[in-house]
């Protein structure tokens, strides 16, 4: 072959586009789609509350905006990562997540909202913790069914060690109080466990611990009893303890087949509190309806769906630390979802969790973002793993 022919040939392997230089175009699509939902709906939402109380009908709108492109710069910083270096340092992160929800539950130190210590006030903005706290966890979890794993399909203290650390985080979370929180984390962290192959055994009787307690915390406390209580039958109380409830029943209901359309809500006029963070679903539901439901609810389930694909595909290309985080973001994220359109709906009692890339709200939508980034790096190594023998079968035959 001659000089000129390598160096032809050299040119169209550098201009020839490899899998490894492509990242998962299905999540990021799923993903552009949410937000775009989530900021038309802040937009929606908020614009009474807005204009009352900053006399611009878009302040919250503006404000979603300024976050959603910082969310898209830290989903691109969360792809250039190796994954090796959260596998290296899980333990690092999981210490400072412990660390950090303990600081907020020191006087003087926590930022209080509506009753609730879950911020640590930095001045210009303030930063939740434990929207954080459950993303590094999930890291340190995965990190651990890599290196305990036959410790955790053979030993019973191979599977108590990790639930430990979470029943600690989820402590601190419940003491802060964030009960939604600390139910996202373990539910994340039991599936988790059982993807890491643990006993059913003792994966069972765990749940059932699990559950026992934190039944037994939901009834020992009045303000959690009274959510209970007013989740069980909110029309017993409608315009007290049940008043959320009902005005977010009556919001889905309204909407009907297909909803009022965009705008038309009348729940968000200051009949639903909150309604632009955590029951921004029952605002969705008002003006698309059923219609609208079912397809907000199928883009989630696609995203765990296209999460739980690539973590498979990592588990053939024996990237199982990968495997396992693609695997704990589907739930994490999922989960949260779940929750969030259960208590919209009166189907759970009233837990304070935003609704994915939908709710306003800045902690929660550069976390989740950071974490879809985190998914598609596991595709894009899975997709480097592939195109490296490629390129030397190209080279050889080049040759």
């Amino acid at each position: 072959m001659t000089s000129q022919a390598i160096k032809t040939g050299n040119l169209a392997s550098r201009a020839e586009p490899t899998l490894a230089d492509e990242y998962d175009h299905v999540t990021l699509l799923i993903y552009l789609t949410l937000i775009c939902i989530g900021l038309v709906m802040v937009a929606s939402a908020s614009i009474g509350i807005a204009d009352q109380q900053a006399q611009d009908p878009f302040y919250y709108a503006k404000r979603q905006f300024l976050r959603i492109l910082l969310s898209l710069a830290l989903m691109w910083f969360a792809c250039k990562i190796p994954l090796r270096f959260w596998s290296n340092n899980g333990m690092l992160l999981m210490l400072g997540s412990i660390v950090l929800l303990a600081c907020v539950l020191i006087p003087g130190v926590g930022h209080t909202v509506n009753g609730s210590t879950r911020w640590l006030n930095f001045g210009l903005f303030t930063f939740q913790v434990s929207e954080v706290a459950k993303l590094f966890l999930i890291i340190y979890l995965s990190g651990y069914l890599i290196r305990r794993t036959d410790e955790i399909q053979t030993n019973t203290m191979g599977f108590i060690k990790p639930m430990l650390i979470l029943a600690v985080a989820s402590g601190l979370l419940v003491m802060e109080p964030d009960f939604g929180a600390a139910a996202v984390l373990l539910m994340t962290g039991l599936g988790l466990m059982f993807l890491g192959g643990v006993r059913f055994g003792q994966f069972v009787l765990f749940v059932i611990g699990t559950l026992c307690i934190m039944g037994l915390l939901a009834v020992s406390s009045p303000y959690r009893l009274a959510r209970i209580t007013s989740f069980v039958d909110p029309w017993a109380d409608p315009f007290n303890s049940g008043f959320q409830l009902t005005q977010s029943l009556i919001a889905i209901g309204s909407g009907g087949w297909f909803g009022a359309g965009l705008g038309g809500s009348i729940q968000k006029l200051f009949y639903l509190p909150e309604a632009h963070t955590d029951f921004m679903f029952a605002i969705f539901a008002e003006e698309f309806g059923f219609v609208g439901q079912v397809l907000l609810i199928s883009l989630f389930g696609l995203f765990a769906l296209r999460c739980f694909s690539i973590a498979r595909m990592a588990l053939q290309k024996q990237q199982a630390f990968g495997a396992y985080l693609a695997y704990g973001v589907g739930l994490l994220i999922t989960l949260q979802a779940v929750i969030n359109i259960g208590v919209n709906m009166g189907a759970l009692p009233t837990k304070g969790l935003t609704l994915p890339f939908i709710s306003y709200g800045g902690n929660s939508i550069l976390s989740m973002s950071f974490a879809v980034g985190l998914v598609l790096r596991v595709y894009y190594e899975c997709q480097q793993g592939d195109a490296a023998p490629a390129a030397r079968r190209k080279a050889v035959k080049r040759r």
